[in-house]
């Protein structure tokens, strides 16, 4: 078994972490393929098995990789996310950060997690992905987020006139400091923040929420995935921000934008005891009344 594993930086005191899992895949003859940038950060201070290799790049992730395993917290796991692309290549999350929707599966639990992955008593989660359409070329070769797709005002500007249209026929004009449309995964992040409704993972929908909304009577609403979302910006300033996740543009008004479902998903791994009742149990401490 070759499993790859993806990290961005980690804290001093995670080192020891990090070569528990690598004893834990060298017991079990788990041939660790790790990410160059943080091979070269840790290899003074984790010993590493003869049979370690690096990868550099999503090219790399051959259909030899049976796992990707990121360590780290969320944004890590959706950096993952534009390595695997359409590579269909699960991805376990160990938690390393704070909150851990994603990355669900604590560092405690390194062993049950590869003691999981060998024996196969895993679940799979086939998370869907937004994907952006655009009239001039945004985000590479990755133009897609597992979280959310967002429309935001610059720093210093007045808020923006963004008019929503759902498969060409008009939804609403936001007046807002921006918009942002989830997935059912996303649901839980930014548009949770901004007052959006939690969302099941297999629900097949988008949630549409506007950033601080001047009309009062606007609210999130869900929409089904099959529908393209399109946009027309207007505002005092010539620019505005498009992020997708973690990753973000500075893009002229002019430019015509859509959103709709990426034609293939994103494997997330998680162990048979976790399931979003639980998670949202455990992150958001529902259930956790005095009167229960």
């Amino acid at each position: 078994m070759k499993v790859a594993i993806y990290s961005r930086v980690i804290d001093d005191d995670q080192y020891n972490k990090v070569q528990q899992l690598l004893d834990e895949l060298a017991k079990e003859n788990i041939h660790p393929v790790i990410y160059k940038p943080f091979y070269e950060m840790i290899q003074s201070s984790v010993r590493f098995s003869e049979k370690t290799t690096v990868f550099s790049d999503s090219g790399d992730l051959t259909e030899s990789i049976d796992f990707v395993i990121s360590l780290g917290g969320d944004g890590t796991l959706l950096d993952t996310v534009t390595l695997v692309r359409d590579k269909n290549i699960p991805v376990l999350g160990i938690n390393f950060g704070r909150l851990g929707f994603l990355a669900s599966i604590g560092s405690k639990e390194l062993h049950i997690a590869v003691q999981s992955l060998v024996k196969r008593t895993i679940l799979i989660d086939k998370r869907s992905l937004i994907h952006l359409d655009a009239s001039k070329p945004l985000f590479g070769d990755v133009p897609y987020g597992l979280n959310e797709f967002a429309i935001h005002k610059t720093d210093t500007s007045p808020m923006i006139k963004i008019h929503t249209y759902l498969n060409g026929e008009f939804l609403n004009t936001y007046w807002a400091d921006g918009v942002i449309v989830a997935t059912p995964t996303g649901s839980t992040g930014y548009s949770l923040s901004c007052n959006g409704p939690v969302v099941f993972p297999e629900s097949s929908s988008f949630v549409i929420t506007p950033v601080a909304p001047h009309n009062l009577n606007v609210r999130p609403i869900i929409v089904p995935d099959d529908n393209i979302i399109s946009f027309e910006i207007e505002g005092r300033t010539d620019h505005f921000i498009c992020a997708l996740d973690s990753r973000k543009e500075l893009v002229d008004k002019k430019v015509q934008l859509a959103v709709r479902r990426e034609s293939f998903t994103i494997s997330l791994v998680r162990l048979n005891e976790n399931n979003f009742l639980q998670t949202l149990r455990n992150k958001l401490s529902w259930g956790l009344d005095t009167r229960n």
